[in-house]
C-alpha cells in the first residue's frame, strides 16, 4: 500500500512539475493543474492516515497465537478421552507390558521375595516327604547345605521367571485388564481395580496371580511345603516419581476437556485466518505454529522421560518404569506425529497455492514435468479421446473433489498417525498429477497431425 501510494505520489508531481512549467502559457490548463495538486493532497493525507484493519489484524494474531497453544493440549485431552472411553485401546496399551523383558524380571524378583518371606527354610527338609527329597536335591543343584536359602531362592526365581514369560501370564494379564476396564483410573488416576494402579506418586503391580502360578510349579517340581503357602497378593513398584501426582492431576482435567478442546483450538485457529487480511499467509503461519507447538509436546515428553528416569529410588527397576512410561505415552506421541505432520503438510499445500514466487516456480516444474510426460504420450500415439476435453473443462471441480475426499478419508481413519496423513497426501498429490495429464492439451504439432 505504501509503495503504491509513493508511485503514485511520485507520478502526480512529476505531472503538477511539468504543467505548472507550461501554466503561464497555458491558461486553459490551470485547473487541471489544481485537481492534479488536491489529488496529491489527498494522497498524502491518506498516507498519514492510520492503516486499516488495525484492530481485525490484532484478533486475528490473538486467536491464532490461542489456538497454537491449545494445540498441545487437545492432543493430551484427545489421548485422555481415548485411553478411557475404549477398552481395546487400553488393552492395546498394557498389554506390551507383559511381554517386556525388563518387566517381567522385575515381577519375577518381586515374586521370588513374597515367596522367599512365607517358605520355612529349616523346616523345609523336615517337611519334605522321603521320596522327594532326591527330587528336591536334583532341582536345588545337589546344595542342601549352608547354602540352602540361595538354592531355594534362585530356584523359586528360575519358576517365577519361566511363568512371567510364559503365554498364560500374558494371556492372564490381558483378559485381566480387559474385564475390569470402566476406566482410565486402572493406570492413570489409581482408583479401581486392574493389574497396573497408581497410587499416590507409585506406579504399582499386583503379581498376586503370578504368584499363584509359581507355587503350583514348585509344588510340581518337588517343593511340597510351597502349597502351604497362603494366597499372597503383593504390589510390586515399577515406577515412582513425585511429578506422577501432578501429572494425574492435570490429566484429570483434560479428560473432562476430552474432544470439545481439538474442536474449540481448530475453532480458534479457523477464525484468525478467517480475520486475517492476507489468510493464505495467516493460514501458512498458524499451520506451523500449530506444529511447532505440538513439536515441542513430543520433545518435552522426552525430556521428561530422562529426568523421570533419573529420579527413580534404588529399590525401582529402571528397565521396568522405562517401559511402563513408553507404553501409557504410546498413543499421545503417536498423537503429536500425526498433528505436526498434518500441520506441515497443509501449511504446504497453502504456501505452493499462493501467489509468491517460488511458488509459483514450483508449480511450474510440475506442470512442465506433466507436459512433458503427456508430449511424450502422445507422440507414442497414446490418446485421451473423450476423456482429455471433458477432464479440461471440469478440472476445478474434480480436483477440489479429490480434496473433499482426502479430507473425508482423514476424518474417518480411526486412529490416523503421522504416516497416514503423509501417504493421505501423497495419494491426493498423485490424482491431482493425473487430473492435470488429462486436462493438459496435446501439443500443437501432434494436434495438427
Amino acid at each position: 500500500m505504501a509503495v503504491r501510494l509513493e508511485e503514485d505520489r511520485s507520478d502526480l508531481e512529476v505531472r503538477v512539475t511539468e504543467d505548472s512549467a507550461h501554466a503561464d502559457g497555458e491558461a486553459g490548463r490551470s485547473d487541471d493543474v489544481r485537481e492534479l495538486r488536491a489529488r496529491v493532497a489527498a494522497l498524502e493525507s491518506e498516507r498519514a492516515r492510520p492503516p486499516r484493519h488495525r484492530t481485525r489484524s490484532f484478533l486475528a494474531v490473538v486467536l491464532i497465537i490461542l489456538g497454537c497453544l491449545l494445540a498441545p493440549l487437545s492432543v493430551v485431552a484427545s489421548w485422555a478421552a481415548d485411553e478411557v472411553g475404549d477398552t481395546d485401546r487400553y488393552v492395546s496399551t498394557v498389554a506390551p507390558l507383559a511381554s517386556d523383558p525388563d518387566v517381567q524380571n522385575a515381577v519375577a524378583n518381586r515374586a521370588t521375595d513374597a515367596l522367599m518371606s512365607h517358605l520355612d527354610l529349616p523346616a523345609l527338609l523336615a517337611d519334605v516327604a522321603p521320596a522327594d527329597r532326591p527330587r528336591l536335591q536334583q532341582a536345588l543343584g545337589g546344595r542342601l547345605g549352608d547354602a540352602l536359602e540361595g538354592a531355594v531362592r534362585s530356584f523359586v526365581h528360575d519358576k517365577a521367571r519361566q511363568v512371567a514369560a510364559s503365554d498364560a501370564f500374558r494371556t492372564v494379564w490381558t483378559d485381566a485388564n480387559r474385564r475390569i476396564h470402566s476406566s482410565l483410573d486402572k493406570a492413570l488416576t489409581g482408583s479401581g481395580g486392574g493389574a497396573v494402579q497408581l497410587t499416590g506418586d507409585t506406579v504399582t503391580l499386583d503379581v498376586g496371580p503370578l504368584v499363584d502360578q509359581v507355587k503350583q510349579r514348585l509344588v510340581d517340581a518337588g517343593l511340597t511345603p510351597a502349597e502351604h503357602i497362603p494366597a499372597v497378593h503383593t504390589d510390586f513398584t515399577l515406577a515412582r516419581s513425585d511429578q506422577v501426582g501432578k501429572v494425574r492431576n492435570y490429566v484429570r482435567l483434560l479428560q473432562l476437556a476430552g474432544n470439545w478442546l481439538p474442536v474449540l483450538a481448530l475453532l480458534l485457529v479457523a477464525a484468525g485466518v478467517l480475520l486475517a487480511v492476507r489468510r493464505r499467509r495467516a493460514l501458512v503461519t498458524a499451520c506451523l505454529g500449530v506444529a511447532v507447538t505440538t513439536g515441542l509436546l513430543g520433545i518435552g515428553l522426552r525430556v521428561f522421560r530422562v529426568f523421570y528416569l533419573d529420579r527413580l529410588p534404588a529399590s525401582v527397576s529402571p528397565g521396568a518404569a522405562a517401559a511402563v512410561y513408553d507404553a501409557l505415552t504410546h498413543f499421545l506421541r503417536t498423537g503429536v506425529r500425526m498433528v505436526v505432520a498434518l500441520g506441515v503438510v497443509v501449511a504446504l499445500a497453502a504456501w505452493l497455492t499462493g501467489p509468491g514466487r517460488y511458488a509459483g516456480l514450483v508449480r511450474g516444474l510440475w506442470t512442465s514435468g506433466i507436459g512433458a510426460v503427456r508430449g511424450t504420450a502422445d507422440h507414442a500415439g497414446l490418446r485421451t479421446g473423450p476423456v482429455g476435453p471433458f477432464v479440461r473443462r471440469y478440472r476445478g471441480w474434480i480436483n477440489w473433489i479429490l480434496v473433499a475426499v482426502a479430507v473425508l478419508v482423514y476424518l474417518l481413519w480411526s486412529f490416523p498417525t503421522g504416516w497416514v496423513v503423509i501417504g493421505i497426501a501423497l495419494c491426493l498429490l498423485f490424482a491431482l498429477a493425473v487430473t492435470e495429464f488429462l486436462a493438459a492439451p496435446p501439443p500443437p504439432g501432434v494436434a495438427a497431425g
